[in-house]
């Protein structure tokens, strides 16, 4: 790999921030919330208990669900925090806000090996727009910046994009690492057939990858939101289903050059989530 990692970072004494992705489902079962599925946060254990273990002070951050740059009680991080604790056997102090003097005077007076994570991303409107003023906001919280939030990363937004014009290094954390490690593995030598589930919601976000992967793939399975697209292009009723009504000649155009294309099967577009 030729991009810096965490391995890479002196992080002994230094303020480490690091994009996670806590963006779990939780249900509220009477006066409790419960994370149903832990995966993405013990995914990120790695990297957290390899700063803890090398005595930086660890500033997670991260976004849940879609507040719409406005705090929302049910999409607060606090459950998140006490869970993490319950996994590393060690206090997360939890931030009330994002940026400002609170998170500022918690990290502070934290120690080497202490962790901390900032409330909501999204509950700030600059996070989603990739405002520079809130992505230097957040950057002054630390010395260095690591991202470990795969799932986001394709987002320019302010956390994952806009902080690293503000801090000296950036780096990827291992969950990063081993995702990139497998998708270079997978293209470069992929075994056969080559079967690719692309799912998501827009064509739009999408198309780049699309084109790249139908000269490799064997076949390409199309589900989520983004195959009504797909099935409109056709001709196929998809009734209200969202459908990117502008991206419909681009969707033609795919599914016909997958015909076009020798030893290629055609794409395979699904109704139903993937």
């Amino acid at each position: 790999m030729t991009k810096l990692s965490l391995r890479d970072l002196d992080v002994r004494g230094k303020r480490v921030l690091v994009r996670v992705d806590f963006n779990v489902p939780m249900e509220l079962r009477g006066r409790k919330v419960r994370i149903t599925d832990d995966t993405r946060i013990r995914e990120s254990l790695p990297t957290i208990n390899y700063l803890r273990e090398h005595g930086a002070k660890t500033i997670l951050m991260s976004h849940f669900g879609r507040p719409k740059g406005k705090p929302v009680e049910k999409y607060s991080l606090r459950p998140i925090g006490d869970y993490l604790h319950s996994l590393i056997h060690q206090p997360v102090v939890f931030s009330h806000d994002t940026i400002g003097e609170v998170p500022q005077k918690i990290v502070e007076h934290m120690h080497d090996g202490d962790v901390a994570l900032l409330e909501n991303l999204r509950f700030q409107p600059g996070e989603e727009a990739n405002d520079p003023n809130f992505a230097k906001a957040l950057a002054s919280l630390g010395d260095l910046y690591v991202n470990d939030a795969f799932g986001a990363a394709h987002r320019a937004h302010a956390s994952t994009g806009g902080i690293t014009k503000f801090v000296d290094k950036s780096a990827m954390g291992f969950l990063m690492e081993k995702e990139l490690k497998h998708l270079r593995d997978g293209l470069e030598n992929p075994a056969k057939p080559f079967v690719v589930i692309l799912g998501g919601s827009k064509v739009s976000d999408k198309i780049g990858v699309l084109k790249e992967l139908m000269k490799k793939a064997d076949v390409i399975l199309i589900g989520g939101a983004m195959a009504n697209t797909f099935l409109k292009a056709e001709g196929i009723p998809v009734g209200a289903s969202k459908v990117e009504s502008d991206k419909l000649g681009l969707a033609r155009d795919r599914a016909e050059m997958s015909l076009a294309t020798p030893s290629r099967q055609s794409l395979t577009v699904s109704s139903n989530q993937v």
